[in-house]
């Protein structure tokens, strides 16, 4: 009998572009598993990211702007969807396999800890403290949550823990574009960047690019950290002076350059255009500009007291004495991943538990602490 798998199959064989992803030709999973009926194996991948705990924490973790004061700030939830977006728009224009591109895209961003950058940079540091060899990275972290911290469950529901080894068990071609999405502050065009090596990773990783900037830009001009007028007006002429016209211009660049070659690129003036608003936001808004804020040294106060905390009561961590027994490597690994998988709001929340007085609780807690080793 044929089953849709086998039609969803038979026609990415026939339509797909001859150097697109086919899920049929997979590099498969670690450990094989049997077909199902429905969904091809890149299907099952993106609903297994959607429906796990990491994802769900997305929605409470800061994409740029910590604890904003109104609803329309992006989180990093709403980020990865707007990634997922403007990446199908692409590897359907181009005739990508668009359910590998949605599935890589979904899971680029799993690994990222609370508070943003001022958290990424806050854990790197506190865990190279324990060991200097190794350091957070937040793409190497969502590859190791759908690699190892993640859990699937049987029929039966959560009590069933035991029933599949750790991790979602995604194919080769997933873990492999959510490993190579991320390109730091490096130009697109970077030669010396690693790269997926499906198409469909490529369109994750350049359309990330895309989204951040120009949704980082519009919640900027929201908090009035930017003005219109402030804005490179070169960059501008070039790719639009609105959010939809930027994007438009860059997607459409993209597919008219790319359209009929086993590549994803911009061509050189969209691409220099875009690094250079790049480039801005980072002065301005990213790196550069943030370590000066009062609310990026605060939440990175968080992060570091919350690390020397739990390495010192590492029962503390979920009430379990499962990591009493560890060395410090090993002690400074759990604790890494136990602090990267919270959203800002629960470090706040354990940063309150831990360090502060019960009846002083709602007060400011971050502005009035005393440094981590006085609380200590």
């Amino acid at each position: 009998m044929t089953t849709p798998r086998d039609r969803q199959e038979r026609w990415e064989q026939e339509y797909l572009a001859e150097w697109a992803a086919k899920s049929a030709l997979s590099n498969g999973r670690a450990l094989p598993e049997n077909p199902d009926i429905v969904r091809t194996d890149f299907q099952r991948d993106r609903d297994r990211i959607l429906h796990s705990k990491a994802f769900r924490r997305l929605k409470h973790k800061t994409q740029v702007f910590i604890n904003p004061i109104e609803d329309h700030y992006r989180t990093r939830l709403t980020h990865t969807l707007e990634v997922s977006q403007i990446s199908r728009t692409i590897a359907r224009a181009l005739r990508l396999n668009e359910d590998l591109t949605e599935a890589i895209a979904l899971a680029h961003d799993l690994g990222h800890p609370p508070f943003g950058h001022a958290g990424e940079e806050a854990l790197d540091a506190a865990y190279r403290r324990y060991d200097s060899e190794a350091g957070f990275k937040h793409y190497d972290q969502s590859l190791r949550i759908v690699e190892m911290l993640e859990h699937r469950t049987g029929d039966s529901g959560p009590t069933e823990l035991d029933a599949y080894p750790p991790g979602l068990n995604l194919t080769w071609e997933v873990r492999d574009g959510i490993a190579h999405h991320s390109k730091g502050r490096a130009d697109l065009g970077d030669t010396h960047a690693l790269r997926a090596t499906t198409l469909e990773g490529n369109v994750v990783r350049i359309a990330d690019r895309i989204a951040y900037i120009n949704h980082d830009i519009d919640d900027a001009l929201r908090a009035g950290i930017l003005r219109l007028e402030s804005l490179p007006k070169n960059f501008i002429k070039t790719l639009g002076s609105t959010h939809s016209e930027r994007i438009a211009t860059m997607v459409t660049d993209i597919v008219y350059h790319s359209e009929n070659h086993p590549m994803v690129e911009m061509s050189e003036t969209i691409a220099l255009a875009t690094d250079g608003l790049k480039e801005f936001l980072f002065e301005n808004i990213y790196w550069d500009a943030a370590r000066g804020n009062q609310e990026f040294r605060k939440a990175q106060h968080v992060i570091e007291a919350l690390f020397s905390f739990y390495m010192k009561f590492p029962d503390m961590m979920n009430g379990t004495n499962h990591h009493l027994h560890l060395n410090s490597k090993q002690l400074s690994l759990a604790v890494c991943d136990f602090i990267a998988g919270m959203t800002d709001r629960y470090a706040v929340a354990s940063f309150e538990k831990h360090f502060i007085p019960q009846n002083m609780r709602g007060i400011d807690i971050i502005r009035n602490v005393a440094t981590t080793d006085e609380i200590i």
